[in-house]
């Protein structure tokens, strides 16, 4: 029974509509991305990408099409003259080809279509090789094995891979679908007895794809040599004693003998027979498994191992040079430093590096940031902050804690359309405070700050701009500009009343929306049909997105890395991101191939939450570009930083124009530009072992180095002490440069093992590295044992800042090397309990410092370092035969048979009672809704001097009897120990 006319159209009508849906959802995407790329004056790069990959999805599918479907209309037209049932074709053969045959083209055109996309795909995503290819730039280096230019490893031998992989794929259909049509047209026929009966055609064809496969062997053992500079069989990465005395000329006999087997099935074509395709076949297994396995297994079991250090020698040798050279750390320079100074010989107060050393801690005063300047609930900061530098009023450059007020969007009860992607557009304002100050009340003491945006760094930048259309958290797209005459977008509420300030965008970002067709393909790109309906938009909107710096960065140079950290800046007026790019790569020879994500993985970065990168396992990196995003306006621009890196010169042949040279950066730019820190997250990560350049001592591996765990956290997990940009003054050095630093230790042993630093300030010295290692016969406290230091020799006088609910947190431990030693400063905040009426935040409180033996405590810098470095005021010391972390023995100058006095234990109680009043009253001032700081500053005076007067009571007291302890008013706080309490 036929089905009625329409039902019978319904089924292509409806496939036809589905099509012309789908085509036309790819077209807006297309269009779309042409749109936003000529939006930011970057259409030569999509032109580029997109002309390359349809020409290799073209080639790619033509050739596999071509190669796969040619063997199988071949196979056809030679089935046998008398059909299969010469052969007797089973049943089960001859139903499957009599159900085919009359779909014979339409099957094949179906497997060729889809053949065709999953091929094309798979090579035109192979865009990056192809370009590398030919555009590669030499390197003027030559690899020590076959001496052959950097250049072949890097762009030419993944090329001829990427091709030789094809071939084989091609070939490999090709018999598969040759063999099938053979079979279905009776070509040849299994049975049994007898085995496989074939008629010559199908013989001789199959002979011939086997012994193209086989000479397709052949090529790609031969290629297989070169490949050995990557190798991970040695004790380190590169070709071992192994690799070249065994499978070196493994390699290059195989490939013969493969040549040989091809030739034989090559034969086939006009031996009848199945014995020599039979004697090949065998040849090749056996060849393969003992030259290629067996042979340098043995090598290396019983050359290599037992002599190890001595075969592979020249090997490590090789690693070391080779991975020193792909990371950039040839150059490092490593001084021996005893870390042994004098305090009496040094004036602390007087040296701006350690005087004016940052304390407030990115990661904590976040927090911080949040509550005293967010303002409203739907901004927000990034967490952690970044550290830049500016100048003061005075004019001095100095480490500034620097973020950007952005926006989440609409309260969540006014979440709708309208409100998320017209009103609440953008965030406003730069808020940043210098980090060696803090005010009264312990609290950033922000020189740029509120809304309407003043201060004084705002005032000497000469901000113009501080509205946030493009930012870290614009993950959604919005429509912004609109009526000028009357503005949609909410720009920042007003100082008095509840009303607000409304703008309009007037910016060059985003693409204009100045047509019904933009409209069109926004609504089907965002499935929204209000882009097309609403009438707030019209022809002087601009839809704005891809709003996030390192997704246009990503989106304009999609072979760079970027670095995890974009931090804002004020340049010429206007806030704008800095983003660091790397050019990576996993193929350079005899360099040691590690994870990226592993590298850079510490307490401050977690890869985790950061855009996904284009490769993981890396062995180079050169940070090649410098890149601006403009906040407002969202204009990209690219700076080759190093104009020498090879690949950065293969990726400009590619992309003609699209970074710019470095002399084009302002000089404010510059003054703003800072080491990357994931570059030198690496770099630390390789010099831990490769500051060794020995290779006896390298196979020892007695001196090799471990990033030391973050004293600050809590954590049990072995997370890594992040590095910290501090200004330093190295050894040597006329004065203190703004440089990104970090510590080791050994490998096994809890003492610090060496100091690194890298000048991150643009100059003649940018970008050198330097490591003090310590002296082998001094014992130099590490981070964690200083931390320990800490906790135990001031418990005392924390606990009491943490009575109650309130919470101790660590701050950064910074160290720095001055006069001779190392200081180690470490803030201490104070954060409130939560139901106060607003989020908890943390406080400074304390700041601890310690200088070899010496120890220090006070409300803030100056008073910590008098402890250390005044020789008038006594310091708490280190004793040689104390333990890391133990309490000094006390050893009051009384005689062992005095004790106290009731007196002297009423007077010890009633301090502790005005501490704990002095901390009640600075909670009862942080509770308050706003929070009275005045009151909070008094208590905070109080609570001071009653530990002033507890720590001298204290010294002077005689030691206290079993029954003659203190006992605090309330028994909800924790009870004081005798133990000196520190003043500050």
């Amino acid at each position: 029974m036929r089905l009625p006319r329409r039902p019978r159209l319904l089924v292509p009508v409806t496939i036809a509509v589905a099509a012309i849906v789908v085509l036309l959802l790819i077209f807006a995407s297309i269009y779309t991305d042409y749109l936003w790329y000529d939006s930011v004056d970057f259409s030569s790069v999509f032109s580029t990408l997109l002309v390359t990959q349809i020409v290799l999805f073209v080639v790619g599918s033509v050739l596999m099409v071509g190669i796969v479907g040619g063997n199988m209309v071949l196979a056809h037209r030679t089935r046998p003259m008398f059909g299969p049932g010469m052969f007797g074709t089973p049943q089960g053969a001859d139903r499957y080809r009599m159900s085919l045959d009359p779909h014979r083209r339409l099957v094949f055109l179906i497997g060729m279509g889809i053949l065709t996309l999953f091929t094309g795909s798979s090579v035109a995503g192979q865009w990056k090789t192809w370009l590398l290819f030919v555009n590669g730039t030499p390197f003027g280096k030559k690899d020590p094995q076959f001496q052959l230019d950097v250049s072949f490893f890097m762009f030419t031998y993944p090329f001829l891979r990427m091709v030789l992989n094809f071939l084989f794929l091609a070939v490999v259909l090709s018999i598969i679908a040759a063999a099938i049509v053979h079979y279905l047209y009776g070509g040849f026929r299994i049975q049994s007895p007898g085995g496989v009966h074939a008629t010559r055609a199908a013989r001789a064809h199959l002979s011939v794809l086997l012994g193209v496969f086989v000479l397709l062997k052949a090529v790609a053992y031969w290629l297989d040599r070169y490949g050995l500079v990557f190798s991970e069989r040695g004790f380190v990465g590169g070709a071992s004693y192994t690799d070249v005395n065994a499978v070196l000329p493994a390699k290059g006999i195989l490939a013969v003998i493969s040549l040989i087997c091809a030739v034989i099935f090559f034969a086939g074509v006009i031996r009848p027979g199945g014995m020599f395709p039979g004697v090949a076949f065998g040849l090749l297994v056996l060849s393969a498994v003992l030259i290629g396995g067996v042979y340098p297994a043995l090598v290396e079991q019983f050359q290599v191992k037992p002599n190890q250090q001595g075969k592979e020698e020249q090997y490590i040798a090789r690693n070391i040079t080779g991975t020193r050279e792909a990371y950039g750390v040839s150059d490092t320079e490593i001084t021996t430093y005893d870390a042994k100074g004098e305090p009496q010989q040094a004036e602390a107060a007087k040296d701006q590096t350690v005087s004016g050393v940052r304390l407030l801690d990115p990661t904590l005063v976040a927090k911080t940031f949040q509550q005293k300047q967010r303002l409203k609930g739907f901004y927000d900061f990034t967490d952690p902050v970044d550290v830049d530098r500016y100048k003061g009023p005075d004019g001095t450059v100095s480490d500034h804690l620097v973020a950007v007020r952005e926006l989440t969007g609409p309260p969540a009860e006014l979440d709708n359309w309208i409100n998320r992607h017209l009103i609440y557009t953008h965030g406003y304002g730069f808020v940043a405070a210098p980090g060696n100050k803090v005010s009264s009340g312990g609290l950033p003491d922000f020189d740029a700050k509120d809304m309407p945006v003043g201060g004084d760094l705002v005032n000497s930048t000469g901000l113009k701009e501080p509205r946030i259309y493009f930012g870290e958290h614009g993950t959604d797209y919005v429509i912004a500009g609109g009526s000028k005459e009357k503005p949609l977008e909410f720009d920042y509420p007003e100082n008095e009343g509840t009303g607000q300030v409304n703008t309009s965008y007037t910016g060059k970002g985003g693409v204009p929306l100045d047509s019904f067709f933009n409209r069109l393909l926004y609504a089907m790109k965002y499935g929204e049909i209000n882009v097309l309906l609403s009438s707030d938009v019209n022809e002087q909107s601009r839809i704005l997105y891809e709003r996030n710096p390192a997704d246009r960065v990503a989106k304009v140079a999609p072979f760079l890395t970027l670095d995890s950290d974009p931090y804002p800046a004020i340049v010429d007026g206007r806030i704008v991101w800095i983003i660091d790019g790397y050019t990576t790569a996993n193929e350079y020879p005899y360099s040691q191939s590690e994870s990226w994500g592993d590298m850079i993985r510490d307490a401050a970065t977690d890869p985790h939450a950061i855009a996904p990168q284009p490769r993981d396992q890396i062995n180079y990196i050169r940070n090649s570009v410098k890149a601006t995003v403009d906040a407002y306006d969202g204009t990209v621009t690219l700076y080759g930083w190093d104009p020498t890196d090879p690949l950065l010169k293969a990726w400009e042949k590619s992309f003609p124009g699209l970074v710019q040279p470095k002399d084009k950066m302002s000089a404010e730019l510059l003054e703003h530009v800072r080491y990357p820190e994931d570059m030198f997250k690496v770099q630390r990560h390789v010099l831990s072992r490769y500051h060794i350049t020995d290779a006896r001592s390298f196979y020892s591996g007695q001196d090799f180095w471990n990033v030391p765990k973050d004293p600050s956290t809590d954590d049990k997990a072995d997370i890594k002490q992040p590095p910290y940009y501090l200004s330093v003054k190295m050894p040597g050095a006329q004065s203190a440069t703004f440089s990104l630093t970090t510590t080791f230790v050994p490998k096994q042993g809890p003492n610090l093992a060496a100091f690194m630093a890298v000048d991150a300030t643009p100059g003649e010295g940018y970008g050198k590295l330097q490591i003090l290692r310590m002296t082998a016969n001094t014992t130099i406290s590490s981070p964690g044992q200083v931390q320990n230091t800490f906790a135990n020799r001031f418990a005392g006088e924390l606990n009491l800042l943490g009575l109650g609910k309130a919470q101790i947190r660590y701050g950064n431990l910074l160290t720095l090397p001055f006069a001779g030693g190392l200081v180690y400063v470490e803030p201490v905040y104070v954060q409130a309990p939560a139901g106060s009426g607003q989020e908890p935040y943390p406080i400074l409180a304390r700041v601890l410092v310690m200088y070899g033996d010496k120890v220090g405590s006070g409300d803030n810098l100056g008073k910590a370092l008098e402890q250390i470095f005044t020789a008038e005021t006594p310091a708490n010391q280190v004793t040689p035969e104390q333990k890391p972390g133990q309490q000094p023995e006390q050893k009051p100058e009384q005689k062992p048979e005095q004790q106290r006095t009731p007196t002297d234990s009423a007077a010890l109680s009633g301090l502790v009672e005005r501490a704990q009043q002095a901390y009640a009253d600075a909670q009862k001032a942080l509770s308050a809704d706003p929070p009275n700081w005045g009151d909070y500053g008094k208590a905070q005076q109080a609570l001071k001097e009653a530990l002033d007067e507890l720590n001298r009571m204290q010294v002077s007291l005689p030691p206290a009897s079993p029954t003659a302890t203190a006992e605090p008013s309330s028994s909800a706080s924790p009870s004081v120990s005798p133990s000196p309490v520190p003043t500050g």
